[in-house]
């Protein structure tokens, strides 16, 4: 006798982050983006600031704040890009990426001065991208 197949039952039970995803009305994988990025970034400048030596607890308050600074940033501003022009939007996506990378460069024992232009052309290179980016597809 062959056994009849079961029909698959879709789960009434939400998973963790639909209710986060419904309140700020972005699907589940634009929200887990940034997290993941701010997990990343905080491990990398965790890891630059430490050079080498052994873990502290300095270091590890370093990680965990720089990253879900940049997660809560990003977020922010995945939750904002609609209502921006597409020059603010890849000037806000510039500034973003610039300021970080300016900061992790300074991490590495580098001078203000040297951070700052580091994360300016960075930030800029990344702002020419995005505005052609948002130019070309909208």
């Amino acid at each position: 006798m062959s056994a009849h197949a079961a029909m698959p039952v879709q789960s009434s039970r939400p998973g963790p982050l639909s209710g986060l995803s419904a309140r700020l009305g972005l699907p589940v994988a634009l929200i887990a983006l940034p997290v993941v990025i701010g997990v990343c970034y905080g491990f990398w400048a965790a890891s630059i600031n430490r050079r080498g030596g052994e873990v502290t607890g300095a270091n590890i308050a370093l990680g965990l704040v720089s990253g879900a600074v940049i997660a809560a940033l990003g977020l922010g501003l995945l939750m904002i890009q609609g209502r921006l022009p597409r020059e603010l939007r890849a000037a806000a996506f510039g500034a973003l990426f610039g300021a970080g990378t300016g900061f992790l460069y300074a991490q590495s024992g580098e001078s203000v001065f040297g951070a700052s232009m580091m994360g300016a052309l960075l930030g800029g290179g990344m702002a020419a991208a995005a505005f052609y980016v948002f130019y070309t597809r909208e």
